[in-house]
């Protein structure tokens, strides 16, 4: 079989088909073509050869990424995120369609991102296509243009170019949204319950935290679920950060209605108990809440309620953080952890009973299926070969100069984590921060 194959990878532990077990794998143009037990004789011209120190996953693939370029670049750019991305074990993100300029709401629009992306990304990316008020008529278009799906705001979203859209909006998208066969991504926050919230919050965060309360997040959710009950339009629900709507969404679907939703790490490893006044590296939105909330968010995880876990990375300038100032009212709304989202979600996985092919399931095959990437985050025959070497026995104290961000700000410096990645391989070859080899994918066309 050596000739079959252009690269061997020998590794005595891999997560494949949901469990660990020793596996021989077997590469052709960027392809696996084999997946064999470990006795099984395969050879190639090259081999790797993994050692028990190491597991062997499939490449992960982060659904919510926001890459600001054109237009926004000095906050991120693809190749900085990009190379972020690799050193986290990630080979495949896809981009929000926010925070760049123009958003991603025209075809004309799809065709700038991809413009500035190519030739400068270090691993495979999508794209989201948005929904705003004016651009209902124009979807389909979009959708024939190549986007993954969709994403709307039912709240402000912060940017000018990115206005929120109505609940009857919202149901109208998904009408059209279900006979295009395409998901809608929801930021699941009622404007009218937070313009009725408190005061602004200053550099005390229990007053940021009360100005986007749970039942802000609670309502929105309801109303996706009967927008999407109503529509028959498929649902995805972003950044869950309130336990209270999980049995709404649990209930949901044992009635047949098509949600799905995801949470973070920023939510699944950090509490507002631990948040300083002041200390707006932690700011996001919806926000960072109590550690009981917390672990009933694992709860969601353990039960399958949460789909999905994915960074939600949301970069910006030092300045927007208002580090200075420390007051959460003005500061960017926005966690940056890319290159950290494996580290941090197995570090609080371990500890509550996980496993590692948990974390897989809930961090490469997922969301991959949400993005209709058929070809991504599995390691089984006829998937592209990208990988993620990682020694999960292994700790490292974050240090903001390890990081490949543009902007190095972020909540976990100085935290300490389980969790190391050796190395990303894309296609069968080893991720160079030197040399830029990532595609851009399309619908029904990876």
């Amino acid at each position: 079989m050596a000739d079959i194959f252009d690269l061997v990878i020998r590794a005595s532990r891999a997560i494949c088909e949901g469990r660990e077990a020793g596996r021989g794998i077997g590469v052709a143009d960027g392809r696996i073509v084999a997946v064999e037990p470990l006795t099984n004789p395969i050879s190639a011209p090259r081999v790797i050869e993994l050692g028990p120190d190491v597991v062997l996953l499939p490449g992960l693939v982060d659904s919510h990424v926001h890459v600001c370029e054109p237009g926004n670049t000095e906050w991120e750019g693809f190749a900085t995120a990009t190379r972020a991305a690799a050193a986290g074990g990630i080979t495949t993100l896809v981009d929000m369609p926010l925070d760049s300029v123009p958003a991603t709401v025209s075809v004309a629009a799809l065709r700038a991102k991809r413009d500035a992306a190519e030739g400068r990304c270090h691993v495979d990316v999508g794209f989201w296509g948005g929904v705003i008020p004016r651009n209902l008529g124009g979807l389909a278009p979009l959708h024939e243009a190549g986007v993954l799906g969709f994403k709307c705001f039912l709240a402000d979203s912060g940017s000018a170019e990115f206005p929120a859209v109505s609940v009857p909006q919202l149901a109208e998208a998904l009408g059209i949204l279900r006979d295009l066969g395409s998901p809608l991504l929801i930021h699941a926050e009622s404007a009218d319950a937070l313009a009725a919230g408190a005061e602004p919050p200053g550099r005390r965060y229990a007053k940021y935290l009360a100005s986007r309360p749970r039942g802000a997040e609670n309502l929105a959710v309801a109303q996706v679920i009967e927008a999407a009950r109503k529509t028959r339009g498929r649902a995805h629900v972003v950044h869950v950060s309130s336990s209270d709507a999980l049995p709404m969404i649990a209930s949901a679907r044992r009635d047949g209605v098509r949600l799905t939703a995801e949470s973070c790490p920023h939510y699944l490893a950090l509490a507002a108990e631990e948040i300083g006044d002041g200390e707006t590296a932690f700011k996001c939105a919806p926000p960072i809440r109590e550690a009981a909330n917390r672990d009933l968010l694992w709860d969601g995880l353990r039960d399958g309620v949460l789909d999905l876990v994915v960074s939600d990375h949301s970069p910006c300038t030092p300045a927007m953080k208002e580090l200075d100032t420390g007051d959460f009212g003005t500061a960017w709304g926005g966690i940056s952890s890319l290159q950290l989202g494996l580290p941090v979600v197995w570090t609080e996985a371990r500890r509550r009973g996980f496993s590692l092919a948990d974390v897989v399931s809930w961090m490469a095959p997922r969301p991959a299926r949400l993005a209709g990437l058929r070809r991504k985050g599995v390691i089984a025959p006829g998937y592209d070969a990208d990988f993620c070497v990682f020694a999960p026995d292994e700790g490292f104290t974050v240090d903001p100069a390890l990081l490949h961000h543009r902007h190095r700000v972020t909540p976990y410096v100085g935290r300490g984590l389980a969790g190391v990645v050796r190395g990303t391989i894309l296609r069968g070859e080893p991720a160079d921060p030197a040399r830029p080899r990532g595609r851009l994918l399309a619908r029904g066309g990876e």
